[in-house]
């Protein structure tokens, strides 16, 4: 049955970089379903997440809002959530499952999470009608060899609705596991218009992948995983077809932040990992360029067409107004969203992007702004940096030429004023005048306690890698 609005199927990976598919210019993984995917409609080549890291990331894309708008640019100093935290996405925020839950569509979340683990902060609280998947990062569960520094995590909980309905989970088996639910969900869902988000685990680390994807990759245990996820498209890719939807449904093909690179993990392996975000510089944890311009592939058969590239501003904040236009949903009118509806660009190669400007937020630092080709540093980790770089000319961030353009510097300053007005800007001491409180609960507590006499799975992963 083909609805009348689209069905939509976001797909967000895990630590994927921007140079990490052929259609983004890898040699190292193979990736001709997604390679196919962009080719059948557009690939955006400036497409950000709103932070270099996941939970941050996360939250924005599904409310639209920067982090620091909804209180998740610090979570008690941390970057991101851990276990067992008393805060998180409170339901008072409105996410995209919302808003077209609110619309009559079928919701179904799939993979990982972050956005609090305590009941009152999962998925099923946010408009998803089910949800499958882990509530946090792959690395936050009992792992050999662990540093001094990292807390002991407790047994890595596999997640039904709410409901720990397995501890330590084969990580390898999760993506099989994964298309299996969605597979379920699509199935399942005909009497009505579908929204699926699937989450990936991969390619955060530590990387545990199938023999056969191990055997096939030329680039180890990471180009394995990018593979499954290539293939785990395919499958749903090959069920729209089967069941004669693929003309009218919504794919969409992102990941929450870059890749670590080609370096080693922060704690495990010496050895590099395989990532890249070339040919931008910096990585996951970062402002520069790699830290945040990521994939982002749309494809719609019956609205965009096939073979499109664009270079205009677009942010994985944007999903939530433009699905929201094109599914026929409202949008909430009683909060400020800084995502913008960009359908203009999915539909029309004239169309320019309504962002005048892109903040570049880590924790709640303000180190960068966009706008148009420009982009002005201001701080790195606290640590003043100014630097001017022309990403149309050097999309590297190899040349500094503040010293070149005092004009685009003074504008630029000055949107960089309005934004703390709003948002604030931790290092400068500016608390923002239009944010919103994290949510909060009383007495938290982690989802899984060890337990020696648990059957587990695994009882501890034998790879050390974090991060």
């Amino acid at each position: 049955m083909t609805n009348e609005r689209p069905n939509v199927v976001l797909i967000n990976c895990d630590d994927l970089g921007y140079g990490d598919l052929g259609c983004y210019g890898s040699t190292r993984n193979k990736t001709p379903t997604l390679d196919r995917l962009a080719a059948d409609g557009i690939r955006f080549d400036s497409f950000y997440t709103a932070s270099p890291v996941c939970s941050p990331a996360r939250a924005a894309l599904l409310t639209g809002c920067y982090p620091p708008r909804i209180g998740f640019g610090s979570f008690h100093g941390l970057p991101v959530l851990f276990p067992g935290m008393d805060i998180g996405l409170p339901p008072t925020e409105v996410s995209i499952a919302k808003v077209l839950a609110d619309a009559g569509y079928a919701t179904q979340a799939v993979g990982k999470w972050h956005c609090g683990d305590q009941a009152h902060f999962q998925p099923t609280n946010h408009g998803f009608d089910h949800y499958f998947g882990l509530p946090y990062s792959n690395d936050m569960g009992r792992q050999a060899n662990r540093p001094d520094i990292l807390p002991e995590m407790p047994p890595l909980p596999l997640i039904v609705d709410g409901e720990v309905v397995e501890q330590q989970p084969d990580q390898a088996s999760l993506t099989d596991r994964y298309v299996a639910e969605a597979l379920r969900f699509m199935r399942n869902t005909r009497d009505r218009p579908f929204f699926l988000y699937l989450a990936h685990m991969y390619v955060h680390v530590p990387i545990y992948v199938q023999k056969r994807f191990a055997d096939a990759s030329d680039n180890g245990a990471y180009g394995a995983a990018v593979e499954s996820i290539d293939w785990a498209t395919s499958v749903l890719l090959d069920e729209l077809d089967a069941q004669g939807i693929a003309e009218n449904t919504i794919v969409i093909f992102t990941s929450d932040n870059g890749s670590l690179g080609d370096n080693p993990p922060p704690w495990g392996s010496p050895e590099p990992l395989g990532g890249s975000n070339d040919p931008l510089r910096g990585t996951k944890g970062t402002t520069w360029e790699g830290g945040q311009r990521v994939p982002g592939i749309v494809r719609w058969p019956a609205r965009i067409g096939a073979g499109r590239v664009s270079n205009e501003i677009t942010t994985a904040m944007d999903l939530l107004p433009t699905l929201a236009a094109v599914c026929g949903a409202d949008l909430a009118n009683d909060r400020v969203i800084d995502g913008r509806d960009v359908g203009g660009l999915w539909f029309d190669d004239g169309a320019v992007s309504p962002h005048d400007v892109f903040l570049y937020y880590w924790m709640n630092d303000l180190e960068a702004v966009r706008a148009g080709r420009w982009k002005l540093h201001f701080s790195k980790r606290g640590t003043e940096q100014r630097e001017l770089h022309d990403l149309d000319a050097d999309i590297g961030e190899s040349r500094n030429v503040i010293d070149d353009h005092s004009d685009v510097v003074e504008r630029l300053d000055a949107l960089a004023d309005a934004a703390r007005f709003e948002l604030g800007d931790a290092r400068l001491g500016v608390t923002g005048s239009a944010v919103r409180p994290i949510g909060t609960v009383d007495d938290p507590a982690p989802l899984t306690t060890y337990d020696p006499d648990h059957p587990y799975v695994v009882a501890e992963y034998d790879l050390p890698d974090r991060g």
